[in-house]
């Protein structure tokens, strides 16, 4: 049976819960290192949209902006896998901080001075680049830090810390703005933050669980692809993420050109910082609940009902017209957002082998963060011929189709009447109503 190479630790909390989960010293240690880099990260990614859209007032344009930032997930996810689960995870990890800390700080001198878009693009794309080939070494190294009973909470906490700083990140920013801070230098703390995160890698040794190299160059390049198609559920998650991401997540991107259009922000006003944070905050308690208060909850059911709940209250939030209905139903939207895709990230993780994980995750994060761009390439040109309303609400009827889709208990269950588990091959527990592994 493949563990995760880490052993069960006598905490006395729930298995699969967020306090089991931060029982665990080294998963703690990366956890609080992680959360306090990501603040950072997401006021920058507050600030640099809404900078981009100030200087060129096009949706289209903040597209290719966050195409340029997010783009290198599509193409690089791949190759990055393989690096994951080939080589020394965490001196990757610190060599890909020192990246994106390099060209963050670069992003500062050129907004202080307006340089031209074509350059902001550009070094936006160089921390793209650094984040690209962190991810899926990132993604495959927090799960080795406990075991797999206590899986659930780890991944819980992972999403409850990138949406927790998607609350906290565009709070200093608004609290900073108005004392004064400027943008660019905004940017320079963003960059000083990647160094809690080297701190933490210097301080953590981290079991490696490199795959046999057995495969050449190209076969390893698709084994991600391979391992995926060979277990159904997993296949599903992935097919769902791409198009949910495709299709339902370009407000996600263009978040400040649906403030502008559907609400009214006007430019240099707050309630654009406090909208982002309030869904932030219900994106954090999505994924945190699935982590506490749905522990004992079948998570293939979860995501069924979590897509419903997406699609009422994405179609809700685009008929809103002012800031305070938008921010009530902005935090709900966030909440069934995340979630629904930290229960998919949980059963995800749950069906993939350690020595796989890095491959299998590289092809996660294609589809979670790599497609996004493509949604807003192609949506916010639309978004500025016939407005933002329409395109949330085209996203929300996909995610009700999704919610048809998406019937893992069904796929279970047709795997098991074919004599195949759902698990990989060398797994004989079948899932319980977890979605964990009733023999662990």
């Amino acid at each position: 049976m493949t563990t995760s190479g880490t052993d069960t630790i006598e905490h006395g909390f729930t298995p699969g819960s967020a306090r089991a989960a931060l029982a665990y010293p080294r998963f703690r240690r990366m956890w609080i290192a992680s959360f306090s880099s990501n603040i950072g990260t997401w006021m920058q990614n507050v600030v640099l949209p809404l900078y981009v859209y100030d200087r060129t007032g096009k949706a289209s344009v903040v597209g290719m902006m966050v195409f340029a930032q997010l783009g290198p997930l599509l193409f690089l996810s791949i190759p990055a896998g393989v690096i994951a689960d080939r080589f020394d995870r965490r001196r990757w990890l610190i060599a890909m901080q020192l990246v994106q800390l390099t060209f963050s700080a670069a992003l500062a001198p050129l907004a202080a001075a307006d340089a031209p878009i074509w350059s902001i693009f550009l070094v936006a794309c160089g921390v793209g680049v650094g984040n690209a080939l962190n991810a899926p070494a990132w993604s495959a190294m927090l799960p080795t830090l406990v075991s797999r009973a206590d899986l659930p909470g780890s991944v819980s906490l992972n999403s409850t810390m990138i949406n927790g700083s998607r609350v906290v990140g565009p709070i200093v920013v608004a609290v900073l703005r108005s004392a004064g801070v400027s943008i660019a230098q905004i940017f320079l703390i963003n960059a000083v933050t990647y160094l809690f995160v080297v701190g933490a890698l210097l301080r953590t040794p981290i079991k490696q669980h490199r795959a046999p190299a057995k495969e050449p160059g190209k076969s390893q390049l698709t084994a991600g692809l391979r391992i995926a198609r060979s277990k159904p559920a997993v296949w599903r998650l992935l097919v769902t993420l791409f198009t949910f991401s495709l299709l339902s997540l370009p407000y996600v991107g263009l978040f400040a050109a649906v403030a502008r259009i559907n609400f009214g922000i006007e430019k240099g006003s707050t309630s654009y910082e406090w909208l982002y944070a309030t869904w932030g905050l219900g994106a954090a308690m999505g994924g945190l609940a699935i982590g506490t208060v749905f522990v004992a909850v079948d998570k293939r059911r979860l995501i069924r009902v979590g897509f419903v709940a997406f699609a009422v209250f994405l179609a809700a939030f685009a008929m809103m017209r002012e800031p305070i209905g938008a921010m009530v139903f902005g935090a709900l939207l966030g909440f069934a957002y995340f979630g629904t895709t930290t229960s998919m990230n949980t059963i995800f993780q749950s069906r993939v082998a350690d020595h796989e994980r890095g491959r299998v995750m590289s092809l996660w994060f294609m589809a979670f963060g790599g497609t996004v761009p493509l949604g807003n390439l192609v949506f916010a040109p639309l978004m500025d011929a016939v407005g933002a309303r329409w395109v949330l609400v085209g996203g929300a009827v996909w995610a009700l189709f999704l919610s048809w889709y998406c019937d893992l208990v069904k796929i279970d269950a047709l795997e098991h009447q074919r004599g195949r588990h759902a698990l990989e091959p060398d797994h004989t527990a079948t899932f319980d109503e977890h979605g964990i592994s009733a023999g662990e």
